[in-house]
């Protein structure tokens, strides 16, 4: 089964040129650009983690550390920023843009031991006395 089909031909042939060159780059080659960016754009649709990265895909390490670099290195800001150029942005689709990328702080559970108790009072089994600070 094929997993692939996320990125269509004209948003391909938009964000193409953007993508990073391996020209002068030491050791392998980069894989397919475009596969890359569909198993990314999966993985997040479908909110799994990395390693439920289906093969088709090729090895999820390869795929997250793709996306990891395009976060650092800006590709992703240049990829938006040309992609709201040409297709144009609405007030619509920055509404529908803040839907979708914001968080509700009361879905977010913390861990079970993130509950509060400050982590020298248990070493020593007494109380801490706070000292105010210079000012």
């Amino acid at each position: 089964m094929t997993r692939t089909g996320a990125i269509s031909e004209e948003f391909w042939a938009v964000v193409e040129p953007l993508m990073p060159s391996d020209e002068g780059k030491c050791g392998r080659r980069f894989g397919d650009h475009r596969l890359m960016l569909e198993g990314i754009a999966w993985r997040f649709r479908t909110g799994s983690p990395w390693r439920d990265l289906p093969a088709d895909f090729g090895p999820w390490q390869t795929v997250w550390k793709r996306h990891h670099r395009w976060s650092l290195d800006g590709t992703y800001d240049t990829m938006f920023t040309q992609v709201a150029a040409v297709f144009g942005v609405d007030a619509e689709m920055v509404e529908d843009l803040e839907k979708l990328l914001s968080v509700d702080s009361t879905s977010v559970r913390a861990h079970q031991h993130c509950a509060g108790a400050r982590s020298d009072t248990l070493a020593t089994g007494g109380s801490v006395e706070l000292q105010e600070s210079p000012r």
